[in-house]
Parts: C-alpha cells; sequence; structure tokens
C-alpha cells in the first residue's frame, strides 16, 4: 500500500510517496518561505500559506498517485497556532524559534523563567505554553480563540476536514506542562499558572482523524523528531539514530520510561519512548573550522570560497591520524549551561596540523553525542544493536562516518531515506491504516 507522508519544516515543506517494500516512490519539497516581518525576538508565520502550500503539495503528488491508501503528517514541534471554533486560524504561527520567552519578566527573570518556577517545569523560550503564557499576560490571545495547537495538528485536521484539532502526545509534550508518564496535560500545573484547560486540544485516544475532501485517511500528526526517527530506523527499534546536520542529536527508542540527566524524554508514538541528547553545535563544529581555514585563505590570498573540497582531500591523503588534538566542541554551550565554551588542548609540535585538526574536531563531535548515549546505558538502558546515521554531515563526509564508528565502537548505516520526518509520517499512517483495515 502507498501512503503520503508530509512534513511541515519550519524552512521547507516536504512530501513523500511510501510504499514498504519498495521505499520511497517520489519525493518533492518546497520552500517554506512564509515568515513575517516582526520584532527582532518574534519569528512568525503565516499559518494560511502554509496550509497553502501543503494543500498544493499534497494534491500535485496525488494526481499522480491515486491509488494512495493515506496521509500521515509531522511537522516542526514546540511552536503554537491560535484556532476559532470553526478550526480556522485566527493567529500567526509562534514558531519554535519565537524568543518572547525570554524577555524579562522582571528584576529576576525572564517570561520562561518565570513560568518554570510556578510549574516545576523546565521550559525553556519557543516551548508552546511559554508562548501562551506571556500572551496571556499581555492581551496577546485573540478573543475568538478556541483552541491551540502545533502546525502539524492544524494542517493535519485541515486534511481530514475536521473543525477541532486532536493532538498526540509526541506534539502535545512538545508544548510544555506534559505529564510525560501520564500522558496528558498536567492540570495542577496549568492550574497554578492560570493556564484554561478548555484551549488545549483534545489527546487524541485514536489515530485516524477522519478521510476528510480527498476521501483519503488522514492520520494525526506526530513530532517530527519522533517521526526522523521512525523514517531513518523504521522497525529497528534497537538501533540508535545519530544525525549531524546543522546541529546534532542522538535518539534511542525505550519501551520502558527513563529520566536521564544530559537526555530529554519524550514519547513515541506506540507508547514507548524516545530519549533524545542534542549537540547545540553539532555540526556547525566542522562549519565553524572550514570557515576558519576559508579566513585564512583569503587573508593569503584574497581568495574567498569553500574549502570543504580541499579538507576531504586533505583527509583522503592523510589517511589515520591518532595523535589528534582533544576538541570540545561546546562552542554555543550546552541545553543546561548555555554560557559553557568549547576548547581545543594536547596541541603539540607534531600535530598543530590542519589535518589533525580536523580530525580533532569531527572526534569531539562524536564523543559529545557518545557521552548523552553512555548516560543512558548508565541509566539501565538496553544495548543497541547497531547505528543509524541521518542528515547531511554524516552523508556528505565519511570521515565523520568513520570517526562516530570508532568512538561507538559499532559500524554506522546511513539510514536510506533522506526526508526522513516525511517518511516516519508516511510509515506510522501505513501502520495503522494497515490494522484498520484487516
Amino acid at each position: 500500500m502507498k501512503t503520503l507522508g508530509l512534513d511541515i519544516g519550519t524552512t521547507s515543506i516536504s512530501s513523500v510517496i511510501y510504499e514498504e517494500r519498495a521505499g520511497v516512490l517520489e519525493a518533492q519539497t518546497l520552500e517554506n518561505g512564509t515568515f513575517l516581518p516582526s520584532n527582532g525576538w518574534e519569528r512568525l508565520q503565516d499559518p494560511a500559506a502554509i496550509w497553502q502550500k501543503a494543500s498544493t503539495l499534497t494534491q500535485t503528488l496525488l494526481k499522480r498517485h491515486p491509488d494512495v491508501g493515506a496521509i500521515g503528517v509531522t511537522g516542526q514541534m514546540h511552536g503554537i497556532v491560535y484556532l476559532d471554533s470553526r478550526g480556522e486560524a485566527v493567529s500567526l504561527l509562534y514558531t519554535w524559534q519565537d524568543g518572547r520567552g525570554d524577555l524579562p519578566y522582571d528584576d529576576t527573570g525572564s517570561w520562561a523563567d518565570r513560568l518554570s518556577g510556578i510549574t516545576g517545569y523546565p521550559l525553556p523560550t519557543g516551548y508552546g505554553m511559554v508562548t501562551h503564557f506571556y500572551n496571556l499576560r499581555n492581551g496577546l490571545v485573540p478573543k475568538n480563540a478556541a483552541a491551540l495547537c502545533t502546525i502539524g495538528d492544524y494542517i493535519a485536521m485541515k486534511l481530514a476536514g475536521a473543525a477541532a484539532p486532536k493532538m498526540e502526545p509526541t506534539n502535545a509534550a512538545s508544548i510544555g506542562l506534559f505529564d510525560l508518564p501520564g500522558r496528558r496535560f498536567d492540570e495542577s500545573a496549568l492550574n497554578r499558572a492560570g493556564i484554561d484547560s478548555a484551549l488545549l486540544p483534545e489527546i487524541a485516544d485514536a489515530p485516524c482523524l477522519g478521510t476528510g475532501p480527498l476521501g483519503i485517511p488522514v492520520y494525526i500528526a506526530i513530532g517530527d523528531n519522533q517521526a526522523a526517527f521512525l523514517g531513518a530506523v523504521g522497525d529497528r527499534r534497537d538501533a540508535l539514530l545519530v544525525n549531524v546536520g546543522t546541529g546534532s542529536q542522538v535518539a534511542v527508542y525505550s519501551p520502558v520510561f527513563l529520566r536521564v540527566p544530559g537526555l530529554e524524554t519524550r514519547p513515541f508514538p506506540d507508547g514507548g519512548w524516545l530519549l533524545v541528547g542534542a549537540s547545540l553545535c553539532g555540526g556547525r563544529s566542522y562549519a565553524l573550522l572550514e570557515n576558519f581555514f576559508r579566513q585564512t585563505v583569503k587573508m593569503a590570498t584574497g581568495c574567498d570560497e569553500s574549502v570543504y573540497a580541499a579538507m576531504d582531500r586533505a583527509l583522503t591523503e592523510a589517511g589515520e591520524v591518532e595523535n589528534f588534538p582533544h576538541a570540545v566542541t561546546t562552542f554555543q554551550g550546552t541545553r543546561q549551561n548555555p554560557d559553557l565554551r568549547g576548547s581545543i588542548s594536547g596541541i603539540g609540535m607534531d600535530n598543530f596540523t590542519p589535518v589533525h585538526f580536523m580530525h580533532g574536531i569531527m572526534d569531539g563531535m562524536a564523543r559529545e553525542l557518545y557521552q548523552m548515549y553512555r548516560g543512558y546505558l548508565e541509566a539501565g538502558g538496553a544495548t543497541p544493536k547497531g547505528i543509524i546515521g541521518s542528515g547531511n554531515g554524516l552523508r556528505k563526509n565519511p570521515h565523520l562516518c568513520r570517526r562516530f564508528e570508532a568512538v561507538f565502537g559499532c559500524r554506522l548505516t546511513l539510514s536510506p531515506n533522506e526526508e526522513e520526518a516525511a517518511c516516519g509520517a508516511a510509515i506510522y499512517a501505513a501502520k495503522y491504516e494497515i490494522t484498520r483495515r484487516f
């Protein structure tokens, strides 16, 4: 059976046609391009324009694949949009990048700090509940707002022809004030913050939202992080996923609930849990080194061009290198300590070379994620049987793949699906549609 997976990303909107045995049959991506001018700390997008693009992309693929049996949806988490009683957007989309939560609440801290202190939940800016808390206290919630939800929930609702959104726990947890073990919003915390739970969507008790005007079953939106895990590892729940793009992440599935320092425990669509560790710098670490080399070349020659190809050539020609410097790649801090900075040490006369620095940075990138993974094992997590790699940082750099293999002590296999989140949404829809039919 063919399924269509739709991913509403921050910068792009992607869709795939997926078939279990054949994999991805077709993929299309459009630029999101819906950010609107705003204050410097705001990051707002137009939900109507996003819906138009998502709808057009979906219908274009369905014309070429009229035998699609189900539609799955995912999208950027954490952000929120307000809807009226008919399910129409009555606000802009406050994305996960929106910074109003970092604005000062008073002399003691920010709005995010204030909400975290009231509720006992650590909530960063960009989380929907922080955004809503700020809007509520500053008279910015639309008077006709009947619900709030993520952009994925909104698009899935529209495709299903519904008038009210429903939330899957993966998205519900992403906006905050969510009781993870209970898989429900924390009413006590909401009350302490003065937030009316009537605006929060129902947590869905069934995955299918309806067939809608397209006449095809539409499944509830799932979080993009969980969808990307599904799209990368498929049914291999015994695998560890490492993703290196602009940032980097390590993610591992657990059938039991675990709390691990440095990792975030997130609901998984099948009732299990996904433990996720994120590096704020991640793939930017290698990009920083490339920029350093580029500036050096420009200083010497006046030429300002990418040196990634030259870096790859140098690494290939040098072969194995052992005595590289020790690099700590927390150049942008960590979620727990944003003020932390990176370092490069152990530099001697024999390893003060570009190739040694490249190996040191790649090793630091891998070890930052490895330390998060070690925390999972020390908390009682089961040892994965393999590593799946995703993201352009790994796809375009075989030297980095080998460094990850050396640090983790396990072979790394690249995911066959490049649009992992859209594939994961399609896989999720296929699983439940097959169950529903048979």
